[in-house]
């Protein structure tokens, strides 16, 4: 199996609305040799506004964003797909990937009208390093150097890789942080096999799903504000709710006082924090830890025999698993529906035509996509393909659909804050950054210009609309 290190640089934090600007990814073999490199970049689109911290993150000058050579959003999402289904099955490893960098793939691709699964689909795994170094410190500790900032230890990469010797030439450019979070990777791989093989194995979901039915209990770990959280626990089921979902229980909690509880008893117990239950996803690469593997100081000071004859009670007590799922899926707030259909990317896959569809809207001629994009059946893809074709081929567009589109466009930028980076917010924050500094940002002066002529420019254009 051949891995597959990426990073993304973005405009910002938010999912659905933010947009990838540089993607890089360098293709390993098993031992971690590199093979294959690629690197891409975007322009701006017109509808996403840069949130002003992320410039200053990435070091982009908005002049730069807005360059016409560079291609277009469109063209960029295109090109990582084929080289990435060009270089799968591998295992896709980021560095703090599967809660951002995948999200941000994924809406990419789901936005582009392509299938979001990519690193999930094709036989491939997926990984995140950020977990891998943050085991390697919990589990053997002497294998990495963990730099302490403003009296905290950090597991951001940039400290990492100085404080392990790691070559870093310039932190938050995508290649050179693949290049970071492959070095460190092989810094485990070499020092540490028996944690690294535990990795690849649980990128693997099928591979999880099966440790967590064989294994009576075994040790979860979670990664919170920096620290590593171990926790025994045992599974109860799955989540009702989410396929790759599963639910286990803390072997903390007393066996048969929660027999004894009643339903609404065991609801108000759930509730309490931390919850005695733990959900975690069999696709998502959990740290997961075999009881005769763990460290005495990851079994919560109980003995090995203890901790396994509670979880082997636990899981044979079929009637009290699923009286706790239940307890817990009834306290458990529900999932609301998003109002913009840019969040709404997990609520159901699109159909066997629309797949269809969306397929041919890629080979055909910009002249036939309408027709194309005007049969589908879900309103995302119907939404997301008139952007598309507003995007790269306006002239296209009928007059009627194309105000319809800008219309969209600028209430989303000008509107009331819940969906993408308003003007007003983008302004305030650009202003709170620079005010930050006691010499001026020449990066956040030239984004504040930016701003106000891009502003003036949708207003006349709305003051036009009016009249």
């Amino acid at each position: 199996m051949s891995f597959v290190f990426f990073d993304t640089e973005t405009t910002g934090l938010k999912r659905g609305f933010d947009q990838i600007l540089h993607f890089a990814a360098v293709r390993t073999d098993e031992n971690l040799n590199e093979v294959a490199r690629f690197e891409t970049r975007s322009r701006l689109q017109p509808h996403v506004l840069p949130h002003p911290s992320a410039l200053r993150t990435n070091g982009l000058p908005v002049e730069s964003l807005t360059d016409s050579s560079l291609p277009s959003h469109y063209t960029m999402v295109g090109d990582i797909r084929r080289t990435l289904i060009s270089w799968s099955p591998a295992v896709f490893v980021g560095f703090n990937s599967i809660r951002f960098d995948e999200e941000m793939l994924r809406h990419a691709l789901f936005q582009c009208l392509y299938p979001a699964y990519l690193t999930s689909n094709h036989r491939n795994c997926r990984a995140d390093a950020l977990s891998l170094v943050m085991a390697a410190d919990a589990v053997s500790p002497a294998q990495l150097v963990v730099p302490v900032s403003e009296g905290r230890r950090t597991f951001r990469l940039q400290q990492l890789a100085a404080a392990n010797g790691v070559a870093h030439a310039r932190a938050h450019d995508a290649m050179s942080d693949v290049l970071a979070m492959l070095e460190l990777s092989r810094l485990v791989y070499q020092r540490s096999p028996e944690l690294w093989q535990r990795f690849v194995r649980f990128s693997n979901k099928a591979t999880v799903a099966d440790f967590i039915e064989v294994e009576d209990g075994f040790v979860l770990t979670e990664f919170f504000g920096g620290e590593a959280y171990h926790t025994s626990v045992v599974c109860i089921g799955r989540d009702p709710d989410q396929a790759n979902g599963r639910l286990c229980l803390s072997l903390n909690e007393d066996v048969g006082r929660l027999a004894a509880m009643s339903d609404l008893e065991l609801q108000v117990h759930l509730t309490q924090k931390p919850s005695p239950i733990r959900r975690f996803r069999i696709n998502a690469a959990p740290t997961l830890t075999a009881f005769y593997d763990a460290p005495e100081h990851m079994l919560d000071g109980g003995s090995i025999g203890a901790t396994e004859d509670r979880a082997r009670r636990m899981k044979a007590d079929t009637g009290l698993c699923a009286r706790l799922v239940a307890a817990y899926m009834a306290v458990r707030e529900p999932y609301a529906l998003s109002p913009h259909l840019e969040e709404r990317i997990y609520n159901g896959f699109p159909g066997p035509a629309d797949e269809a569809r969306t397929a041919a809207f890629h080979d055909a001629r910009w002249e036939d996509r309408l027709a194309i994009v005007q049969g589908m059946e879900d309103e995302r893809l119907r939404w997301f393909g008139l952007r598309l074709i507003y995007f790269e081929a306006r002239s296209i567009l009928p007059e009627p659909t194309r105000l319809e589109v800008e219309r969209y466009l600028t209430d989303q930028m000008t509107g009331d804050g819940s969906g993408c980076l308003t003007f007003d917010q983008a302004m305030a924050e650009t202003e709170r950054v620079l005010g930050e500094f006691a010499s001026p940002d020449d990066l956040l002066i030239q984004y504040r210009t930016y701003l106000q002529d891009r502003l003036a420019r949708l207003e006349a254009y709305r003051t036009r609309l009016i009249a």
